[in-house]
């Protein structure tokens, strides 16, 4: 039994576990309040995009912790149900079709990486998918092969993005965003979130700093962690967590 299970008739308490019973509020105590339970406001589902071929590794980071911070994560395909295999030989069952999709009922919009970018243009409705999210300022993240379906849309043009290296998105056609090419591990421009293949953690941390996930100093501590594996900030972390932030 909590803390809070006892405290509604505090000067009562001990009676009641000594014999099971509540007595009657005298009016010395009638006038306190039982406290109003405060409810954090649920988080709208983040929606992963998932396709054969889906790179698996990429994202691993950033919809674990996504979870463990309380956020729905709903797979989405071409169809519902119609399963999927990750590069990595996992089937997926998506929970939604592409088509029902709508970036009203989103917090954020994840387009993973694979061979099928490269390969075809089988995954161009995703990228149109996003280019609506971003239209209605519902936040898209994008790593290794999605960021050249999205250069290929004309997404990246007009912001700051990074991906693998900056010739494999200057070869995609109809991308005209070179100028607005950072060399960094991942970039953050308003609503579009894009890393490398390579960049799986700090793909993660642009995420949770994008929706809030952390504070900024647990955010700092996580990534030093995770990708550096640096062991003093282990012990941010172990307090956030005891205070609820982690």
């Amino acid at each position: 039994m909590t803390a809070f299970c006892h405290w509604w008739w505090f000067d009562d308490a001990e009676a009641i576990e000594m014999t099971g019973t509540r007595s009657k509020p005298t009016d010395e105590t009638a006038h306190k309040a039982v406290p109003t339970p405060v409810r954090k406001a649920v988080p709208k589902p983040v929606h992963l995009a998932v396709y054969d071929t889906y790179a698996d590794w990429e994202t691993g980071h950033t919809t674990a912790h996504l979870t463990q911070r309380g956020h729905e994560i709903r797979t989405v395909g071409f169809a519902a149900g119609q399963p999927v295999t990750t590069m990595g030989g996992v089937r997926i069952q998506p929970d939604l079709a592409l088509a029902d999709l709508r970036p009203e009922d989103s917090s954020l919009l994840i387009l993973t990486g694979a061979s099928l970018w490269d390969t075809s243009d089988e995954l161009a409705p995703f990228a149109v998918k996003a280019k609506e999210f971003l239209a209605a300022g519902v936040p898209v993240a994008a790593i290794c092969g999605a960021t050249a379906g999205l250069a290929r849309a004309g997404v990246l043009d007009g912001r700051r993005h990074t991906s693998a290296v900056s010739f494999y998105l200057a070869e995609q056609p109809g991308y005209a965003g070179a100028g607005r090419y950072v060399e960094t591990d991942a970039v953050t421009d308003g609503d579009l979130i894009t890393a490398g293949p390579t960049e799986p953690v700090a793909f993660a941390r642009e995420v949770f700093a994008r929706l809030g996930v952390y504070k900024p100093d647990v955010l700092d501590a996580w990534y030093r962690l995770f990708h550096d594996s640096d062991p003093s900030a282990y012990p941010v972390l172990m307090a956030a967590s005891e205070a609820g932030d982690a």
